[in-house]
């Protein structure tokens, strides 16, 4: 049986807004001086370059990490838990996995967003040096600004915001695979060749890290988007309560099924990344098609475990699954593309049906907790 969730989450006061915003600008403030300090003992005897070793680029992605770290740190220890109090209810070992995801995907964010815009500027200024000083200065400024934005991000996480967050790290992750791959035609075989030693080191780290750490972030996730369907099936059930009705039995708000599906997602994702294609074959297709299977059952029984959501989500629903269906026809036997092509329509009609799912439930949530509202206010 679906457990009952705890008290309903209410948006952050205006105290608490007050305090991320404080607490980011202090943090922020802290990182830039820390990082200034960092540069100019890095960059003591010489002029760095803005992207290649020991460069400017090099010295902001370490030190954004680190700023990043802290500032999810905080922001989920000091703020997240006061405002989503449901997720102390947790065991420990999940509470541990919830942190270590947040910090794992602010921290990977800030860290490639350093590496491209220095690599960026780099080949924009082809051979540009600057001194000692520009170059801790950029530094202490991009930690500044990623201990900053990594403590509000945190603090204010919701399952939309943690949805984009993911979205932005796999895309940027599996783009620096491919950018990074020695083999400039790993296109014509499938993405998980990025992932193989043949493709190099950078690109294998990349691609697998990305994946794991997607995996992780999926289950946090998870419970974001659980907690939403468990206050819809409390809802619904007061709704029946309140109109005299017995509470409905079959179809009805299932987060059992929804978490289980989610959660079997997010470890398939985690066992492609540490199983790549090259090591077990066999074991890594097993994994790709259970990850299938909770694609599917999620997709063909949205009508059922989430009914009252708008019927125009579970016209979605199936045409997404009619999607899929169309890729791996137009894969095999119609040969009209490669699998790698067929492995990009299917993670973006999975995302795009993912984030669609989350708004239409914190949507559907707030129309019934009204809808309650005002049936109780009539019937007292």
């Amino acid at each position: 049986m679906d457990s009952e969730p705890g008290p309903r989450t209410h948006a952050p006061s205006a105290e608490i807004q007050f305090r991320v915003e404080s607490w980011a600008l202090w943090l922020g403030l802290g990182c830039t001086v820390a990082g200034i300090v960092a540069g100019l003992i890095g960059f003591v005897g010489y002029r760095p370059d803005l992207a290649g070793f020991r460069s400017v680029g090099v010295y902001a992605a370490i030190a954004a990490s680190l700023a990043a770290t802290a500032g999810a740190i905080l922001g989920y220890q000091r703020f997240l838990l006061q405002t989503q109090v449901w997720l102390l209810e947790f065991p420990r070992y999940r509470k541990i996995i919830n942190a270590a995801a947040l910090v794992l995907i602010h921290a990977a964010i800030c860290t490639m967003a350093a590496i491209i815009v220095f690599r960026v500027f780099q080949d924009a200024f082809l051979g540009l040096t600057v001194d000692r000083f520009a170059g801790s200065l950029m530094v202490g400024v991009f930690a500044g600004i990623a201990g900053y934005a990594a403590l509000v991000s945190a603090a204010r996480l919701n399952a939309q915001n943690l949805s984009g967050l993911l979205a932005i790290f796999l895309v940027t992750g599996v783009f620096i695979s491919m950018l990074a791959a020695e083999n400039p035609y790993w296109w014509r075989s499938m993405f998980s060749s990025l992932g193989t030693r043949s493709s190099g080191l950078t690109s294998f780290w990349t691609f697998n890290a990305t994946l794991v750490i997607s995996g992780l972030v999926l289950s946090t996730l998870t419970a974001f988007i659980v907690r939403n369907v468990s206050l819809l099936a409390v809802i619904h059930d007061e709704f029946a309560r309140a109109q005299g009705r017995p509470r409905p039995r079959f179809i009805r708000p299932r987060p059992a099924v929804v978490r289980t599906c989610l959660l079997g997602l997010g470890a398939c994702v985690i066992g492609i990344g540490l199983v790549p294609v090259n090591v077990a074959a066999p074991v890594h297709s097993v994994i790709v098609r259970i990850a299938a299977g909770f694609i599917v059952v999620l997709l063909l029984g949205a009508a059922f475990w989430l009914p009252g959501f708008p019927w125009v989500f579970h016209l979605l629903s199936f045409a997404c699954f009619l999607g899929l269906v169309g890729a791996a026809l137009l894969w095999q036997p119609l040969a009209y593309y490669n699998l790698t092509a067929f492995e990009l329509a299917v993670v973006g009609i999975v995302f795009g049906w993912l984030v669609v799912f989350i708004r239409t439930t914190a949507a559907a949530l707030a129309v019934k907790e009204k809808a309650l509202a005002d049936v109780v206010a009539v019937s007292g």
